[in-house]
């Protein structure tokens, strides 16, 4: 049977991925001119060069772009979030787990803000960052059906070894643009990941139907909008509104260090101001409190003491002093303390990638343990809680290789249980089978 892999036509599937795979090795050696690139499609081999050109990593994680809360504000406003419902009706029929394959929407600029699907295969692909609020463009991870299918503005499918990125050759994908059905402008793609029944020519015609039905919806709905009565009132004149300054946005990063970073952006400006580790402590207490605290519920969780109010209320103002200067919208309001302006932490962008089952990207993510060094109660209770919530959810769910990644950091080094899970996870005859049986035997002398 031919192939559709490539431009060769006589051999079989698993010979063209092998010449698919070798030429791929040879470009990324500096071997453009390689003869093994006659072998790989002219879409591909075009999409290579444009990745390759772009600097894009053959083996980094995509760039999580839209946090948690980002990425639920933005689903709510894109046009594309009101017709999820309609797409995994047409894509997922039957329910996600019983599709075999994955389901994502992504923007124009390759953001996916929807994934969907096989359970198994959401977590497998997690793992590689096919999560929500991920970048997919080619600028980001190179080749892909999504991030090729947006910059070719056309319907694309690409097999196993034709991704650039090396931790995507195991899948497939098919995926086509979404566009505005009166001015033809771009608002993103649909995409399904799989094995490799998502790239076949049925796969294509399924998701380009998927397309148009989404098209004609999008139109149906501003019709009736449209036809929607109103009654504006006759005496009623449009008044200009002062335009709105840029909201700030904050981030504390305390994985791995005492000495917190406090990132406060607005507009497209950004200041760093590393804080004081006392400061540090408040400001992530308060951040994971959004509710806000007492005083003495404060204190208790800084000192260990809910009479050490006058202690608390002199390192506010001093913390106070130091956010009038360098961010004064994170300045706390008091009876409660709270943050009127939300910080997001590091540690909560952790846990946020890990419910989504990027367990990958989550463990790069991971510098390093809340605040090391803090003794105040409740930083160390919200550090065993990331530090547990990681561990567990990676005995879980990820795969062999992110389980020996982490087995390699300080947190896993020492960890008999994650280090038999690989044992039993890796093939009898792996060569890193004999560096864990001893290391396990080290552990429990």
């Amino acid at each position: 049977m031919a192939s559709s892999w490539s431009s060769r036509r006589e051999v079989s599937p698993e010979t063209t991925r092998l010449l698919i795979e070798r030429a791929h090795e040879e470009l990324l050696a500096g071997n453009a001119a390689d003869r093994r690139l006659d072998d790989v499609r002219p879409l591909v081999r075009d999409s290579w060069r444009r990745s390759l050109q772009g600097l894009v990593g053959a083996e980094d994680l995509p760039p999580l772009d839209l946090d948690a809360d980002a990425l639920e504000q933005y689903r709510r406003s894109h046009p594309l979030g009101s017709v999820i419902d309609m797409v995994r009706g047409l894509l997922l029929p039957g329910g996600p787990d019983e599709s075999g394959v994955i389901v994502a929407v992504g923007d124009a600029a390759g953001r996916l803000i929807w994934v969907d699907g096989d359970h198994r295969i959401r977590t497998l692909t997690g793992d590689m960052g096919f999560v929500a609020g991920a970048n997919w463009s080619e600028d980001a991870v190179g080749t892909s059906a999504p991030g090729t299918a947006l910059t070719l503005d056309r319907s694309v499918q690409i097999h196993g070894a034709e991704h650039f990125n090396r931790l995507v050759q195991p899948w497939s994908c098919t995926a086509a643009p979404v566009h505005d059905p009166e001015t033809r402008r771009l608002l993103g793609v649909i995409d399904v990941t799989g094995g490799p029944d998502a790239a076949t020519p049925q796969a294509q015609l399924l998701v380009d139907a998927a397309a148009r039905a989404i098209e004609g919806e999008l139109l149906i709905a501003r019709l009736r909008e449209r036809a929607a009565p109103s009654h504006p009132s006759s005496s009623a004149r449009p008044r200009s509104r002062p335009a709105r300054p840029h909201p700030a946005r904050a981030t504390l990063r305390v994985l791995g260090r005492d000495r917190a970073l406090l990132e406060v952006g607005a507009g497209d400006t950004e200041t760093v101001v590393e804080v004081s580790s006392r400061h540090a402590e408040l400001l992530l207490l308060l951040a994971v409190h959004r509710e806000g605290l007492s005083a003495e519920r404060l204190s208790e969780l800084v000192y260990g003491d809910p009479e050490a109010v006058v202690t608390l209320r002199a390192e506010m103002v001093r913390l106070r002093k130091v956010l009038e200067r360098t961010a004064p919208d994170l300045v706390p309001a008091s009876r409660p303390y709270r943050l009127t302006t939300a910080v997001e932490t590091d540690a909560h962008q952790l846990l946020s990638l890990l419910d989504r089952g990027a367990h990958r990207v989550a463990l790069s993510a991971y510098r390093g343990d809340v605040l090391p060094d803090s003794v105040a109660p409740g930083v160390e209770e919200f550090r065993a809680t990331v530090a547990s919530t990681l561990r567990e959810a990676l005995l879980a769910e990820a795969s062999v290789e992110v389980l020996l990644a982490y087995a390699d950091t300080a947190a896993g080094a020492d960890d008999v249980e994650v280090l038999r899970l690989c044992l039993s996870m890796l093939p009898p005859r792996s060569p890193k089978r004999a560096a864990l049986v001893a290391r396990v035997a080290q552990l429990e002398d």
